[in-house]
C-alpha cells in the first residue's frame, strides 16, 4: 500500500500537469495560407468581427477589364509565397472561393512620404514593406512581424469589435502611419462608392467606407484612436477628373483637412519616434454608425494595454479548444486538430454592435433581441459538417446562426433565406437553399427552441420562390432542365436534398401536407439518373439527354465544383434508393473502387481554378464539398475496411501541418469539420438525420465537453498507423449494431469505444 500511495503522489502533479497544457500552443493559423488553402494567418477571436491580418499584394480584380486569374490566390489577403506586405486590414473571409472585405488597411512606414503601395518587384516605390517567415509570429489572437524596410516591427491582437495594432519604430522625424480607406480585396476601379472621414482630434478619427462588390450594398464604420498625438495628417484621392467639382476647392482638402469626403481616400498620419517606441492604435468596426464604432472601442478595450487584450483572447480561444480535448499519435496530429477547431470558428463572424444593433438586410437597423446576429454564411459549403459540428460543441451558438438565418428572412423583400449572406447583403454565391438543412438540423436535434413553425414556413417559401436558378421548372418537371442553368443537375439534386429537409422538418411538427410534398419532391434526384451510363446527367425540357457529354469534365457538363462521376454519389438522403438505381451493392462497391483509384488526365485540371491534384484522390474530390460523405457510403456498399482505410487516407493525404496543408479551401470550416469528424470517428452523412455513419478514428482517445454538461468520450484501442480498421465498436459497452450512431447517444453522455486492428474486418 505504502508503494501504491507513493506512486499516486508521482503521478499526481503529472495529471494536473496535462490538465493545465494550453491548447492554443497546437493553433497554428499558418496552415492553409498558400495555395489553395486562402486563409488568414491574422488576430481574432473566435467568431469575432474583426479579424485582423497582414495582406501580402493588391492584385486587381480585372485587368483591361477581364477576369484577372491571379487574384483568386487572394481570396483571403494574405499569400504564404509573398515577399512583402501592403498592409494589415481588419476584415477576411477563410477559405472562401471568392472574395471580399479587407477593409481599413494599416502600414507603418519611415522617411520620405509614399501614398501608394508599389509593387511586389519595387517594393521601396511604395508604402509597402519586404518582409522574411524567420521574422514573422502566428498564434491565436496575435500576429507579429518585422517590416524590413521601415525597420518596424508590426503586432496586432483583437477583441471580437476592435482591433489593437502595436507598432515598435526606430528613431525618426518622418515616422508615419498609412490609412487606405479605399484599400480591399477583390479590388476593382468602380468597387468603393464612397468614403467619409472625420478627425475629431489629434488622436481620434472616426468615419465610413461603402463598397459595391460580392456584397453590393456593404457599409462599414470605424473609429481609430492613437495612442499619441499625430502632428501632422494628409489625404490622397484617386479620383478620376469630375465634371463637378463642388466649393470644396476653397479648401486644401489634402493637408490637415478635418472633414474629408471622397471614392478613393488614403490618408496619412505623422509622428516623431524615439528608438524603440511604441506607437499603438485602435481600430472599431459597427455596421452601423460612427458613434457605435466609438461605443465598441469603449465597450471592449477602453484602456492601452495590449497584453491585456491578447491573453483574454487566447483565453477565449482557450475556452473554445477545451470543447474537445484529444490524445493524438503524434504532435503533428495535435496541430492539424486543434487548427481544424481554430479553422472551424472564425466563421460566421459577430454582425451586430455592443448594443444589439446590426444594419439588416432591408439596410435598416435592428436589434438583435434575445440572440447575437451572425453574417457571412457560405451555406453550400458549411451545412454538411460545420453547423452538425457547432450542434454538438456549440449549440448555443448556432441556435443563435439560425435565428440570424430567420431575421435575414424576415427583412427580405423576396421572402427567401440566406444562399450565401454577408453584411446586410446576399451575394447568391453557389446554389441549393441549404439553410433549410441547417434550420432544420438544429430544430431536429433540439439545438433550436425558437419559433420551428415560423422556421418552416420560412423554408418551404424559400423552396418554391419560383423565380431562383430554375426552381420554377424543378417544381413543374420534376428537375431542371439543361437549357435553364449551366449547373442544371447539381442544382436538382441539391434541391432534393434540401427537400427531404423539409419534409423531415414538417414531419417533426406534425405537418403531414408540408411532408407529403416536400418527401415526394426530394425523389427528383431519379429524374437525371441516366441507367443507360449509370450517371446523372443534364436533360433538356422535353426529357432528352444530352446527347455530347463527358463523365470527367467539370465545366459546362451540368455540375458546379465538380463532374459527374462525384455528383452521381450526391443523394445523402436516399443512398439505399441511389444503390438500388445503380444496380445494387456490387455495382455501388466497383463504383467507390473506381473513384477513388482511377487516374485523371490532366486536361480535368485545365478548367479548375479551385482545385489541383493535391486536392484529389483519384477522382475524389475532398477539396470541393459535394463528395464529402462519398468515403462512408463504403459502409452501405458492404466493404466498411474499404471505407475506413481510405478515411484514414483522406485525413493523412489532405491535411497537413504546412502553410499549404489543405487540400482544397477550408471554405469557412467545412473542410475542418470534416477532419474534426472523421478523426472523432463518426460523421454527419446526411444533416436533418439523426445519425452520424462510424469510419476511422485518429484520435487514440478524445473527450467532448458537451453544453449541456454532459460529457461523451471515445476511447479507441490497439491505435496505430497501420491498424485503420475498425475490429469492433461498442456504445456504452454494448457492440453497436450497424455502424450508425444516434445524436442522443452523444449529447447524452457516455462513451463510444473502438478496438482497431491492421487487417480488415471479414
Amino acid at each position: 500500500m505504502k508503494n501504491l500511495k507513493s506512486i499516486l503522489l508521482l503521478l499526481l502533479p503529472l495529471h494536473l500537469a496535462a490538465q493545465e497544457t494550453q491548447l492554443v500552443k497546437y493553433v497554428s493559423p499558418i496552415i492553409g495560407t498558400g495555395k489553395m488553402g486562402h486563409t488568414f494567418p491574422g488576430a481574432t477571436v473566435p467568431f469575432g468581427a474583426v479579424q485582423l491580418s497582414p495582406d501580402t499584394d493588391t492584385i486587381p480584380y480585372a485587368v483591361n477589364g477581364r477576369y484577372n486569374g491571379e487574384v483568386y490566390r487572394y481570396c483571403a489577403g494574405y499569400q504564404y509565397d509573398d515577399p512583402t506586405i501592403v498592409g494589415f486590414s481588419h476584415t477576411h473571409f477563410s477559405g472562401t472561393g471568392h472574395s471580399d472585405l479587407g477593409d481599413l488597411l494599416i502600414m507603418p512606414t519611415v522617411g520620405a512620404l509614399q501614398m501608394n503601395p508599389g509593387t511586389a518587384e519595387h517594393p521601396k516605390s511604395g508604402y509597402r514593406s519586404r518582409f522574411s517567415h524567420d521574422k514573422e509570429r502566428a498564434e491565436a489572437n496575435y500576429y507579429k512581424v518585422f517590416l524590413e524596410d521601415p525597420k518596424v516591427t508590426a503586432e496586432m491582437t483583437t477583441s471580437t469589435r476592435v482591433g489593437f495594432h502595436r507598432y515598435t519604430f526606430p528613431e525618426s522625424e518622418n515616422a508615419h502611419l498609412i490609412f487606405d480607406v479605399k484599400s480591399g480585396i477583390y479590388n476593382y476601379d468602380e468597387k468603393n462608392v464612397w468614403t467619409v472621414v472625420r478627425v475629431l482630434n489629434d488622436t481620434l478619427v472616426t468615419g465610413f467606407m461603402q463598397s459595391n462588390g460580392w456584397a453590393r450594398t456593404r457599409t462599414v464604420y470605424f473609429a481609430i484612436r492613437f495612442s499619441k498625438p499625430f502632428k501632422n495628417y494628409g489625404a490622397r484621392y484617386g479620383e478620376k477628373e469630375q465634371v463637378y467639382k463642388g466649393f470644396w476647392r476653397k479648401f486644401d482638402q489634402t493637408d490637415n483637412f478635418a472633414d474629408l469626403a471622397g471614392r478613393n481616400v488614403r490618408m496619412h498620419f505623422d509622428f516623431d519616434t524615439r528608438d524603440q517606441e511604441q506607437l499603438q492604435l485602435k481600430v472599431a468596426i459597427s455596421p452601423v454608425s460612427m458613434r457605435n464604432a466609438l461605443e465598441n472601442m469603449e465597450a471592449e478595450v477602453p484602456h492601452w494595454d495590449f497584453e491585456r487584450v491578447k491573453q483574454e483572447g487566447q483565453a477565449l480561444w482557450e475556452d473554445e479548444l477545451r470543447k474537445i480535448q484529444v490524445d493524438m499519435l503524434s504532435h503533428d496530429d495535435y496541430v492539424n486538430f486543434y487548427t481544424a477547431m481554430y479553422h472551424a470558428a472564425l466563421m460566421p463572424t459577430v454582425y451586430m454592435d455592443v448594443n444589439g444593433e446590426y444594419k439588416g438586410l432591408d439596410q435598416e437597423v435592428h436589434k438583435a433581441d434575445g440572440f447575437v446576429n451572425y453574417t457571412s454564411f457560405s451555406l453550400w459549403d458549411t451545412f454538411r459538417a460545420f453547423h452538425p459540428y457547432l450542434n454538438l460543441v456549440n449549440p448555443k451558438r448556432n441556435a443563435d446562426m439560425v435565428e440570424s438565418m430567420i431575421a435575414h428572412y424576415d427583412q427580405s423583400v423576396l421572402h427567401m433565406l440566406p444562399i450565401w449572406s454577408h453584411y446586410a447583403n446576399d451575394n447568391w454565391c453557389m446554389s441549393g437553399y441549404h439553410s433549410v438543412s441547417v434550420i432544420a438540423d438544429a430544430i431536429i436535434k433540439g439545438v433550436y427552441k425558437g419559433d420551428a413553425v415560423r422556421a418552416l414556413d420560412a423554408c418551404v417559401q424559400t423552396a418554391n420562390a419560383r423565380k431562383y436558378e430554375g426552381i420554377g421548372y424543378y417544381i413543374d418537371l420534376g428537375f431542371v432542365p439543361d437549357e435553364v442553368s449551366g449547373t442544371s443537375v447539381s442544382n436538382t439534386l441539391e434541391y432534393a436534398y434540401d427537400d427531404w429537409c423539409i419534409a423531415q422538418l414538417a414531419k417533426f411538427l406534425g405537418k403531414e401536407e408540408i411532408y407529403n410534398t416536400f418527401i415526394k419532391r426530394s425523389g427528383y434526384w431519379r429524374n437525371l439518373f441516366d441507367a443507360r451510363i449509370g450517371f446523372m446527367r443534364p436533360k433538356n425540357a422535353q426529357g432528352v439527354f444530352r446527347a455530347k457529354f463527358d463523365r470527367l469534365e467539370t465545366h459546362g457538363q451540368g455540375f458546379i465544383e465538380g463532374n459527374t462521376w462525384n455528383y452521381s454519389l450526391y443523394v445523402p438522403h436516399d443512398p439505399e434508393g441511389l444503390m438500388g438505381i445503380m444496380g445494387g451493392q456490387q455495382r455501388l462497391a466497383t463504383y467507390l473502387d473506381s473513384l477513388f483509384t482511377m487516374h485523371l488526365p490532366d486536361k480535368f485540371f485545365a478548367n479548375t481554378e479551385d482545385i489541383t491534384r493535391e486536392g484529389i484522390i483519384g477522382n475524389y474530390v475532398h477539396g470541393n464539398e459535394p463528395a464529402h460523405h462519398v468515403v462512408y457510403l463504403h459502409n452501405l456498399a458492404g466493404i466498411p475496411s474499404k471505407g475506413q482505410e481510405r478515411i484514414r487516407m483522406i485525413l493523412r493525404n489532405q491535411y497537413h501541418t504546412g502553410y499549404d496543408g489543405l487540400g482544397g479551401n477550408d471554405d469557412c470550416g467545412q473542410m475542418s469539420a470534416w477532419y474534426l469528424f472523421s478523426s472523432l470517428g463518426f460523421y454527419p452523412v446526411s444533416p436533418a438525420s439523426d445519425e452520424y455513419w462510424i469510419g476511422s478514428p485518429l484520435v487514440k482517445s478524445a473527450t467532448i465537453r458537451l453544453e449541456n454538461g454532459n460529457t461523451f468520450s471515445v476511447k479507441v484501442t490497439n491505435q496505430g498507423e497501420k491498424n485503420v480498421y475498425v475490429k469492433e465498436v461498442k456504445l456504452n459497452g454494448r457492440p453497436l449494431n450497424g455502424y450508425k450512431i444516434k445524436h442522443a447517444d452523444i449529447v447524452g453522455g457516455g462513451t463510444l469505444t473502438f478496438t482497431m486492428s491492421n487487417k480488415p474486418k471479414r
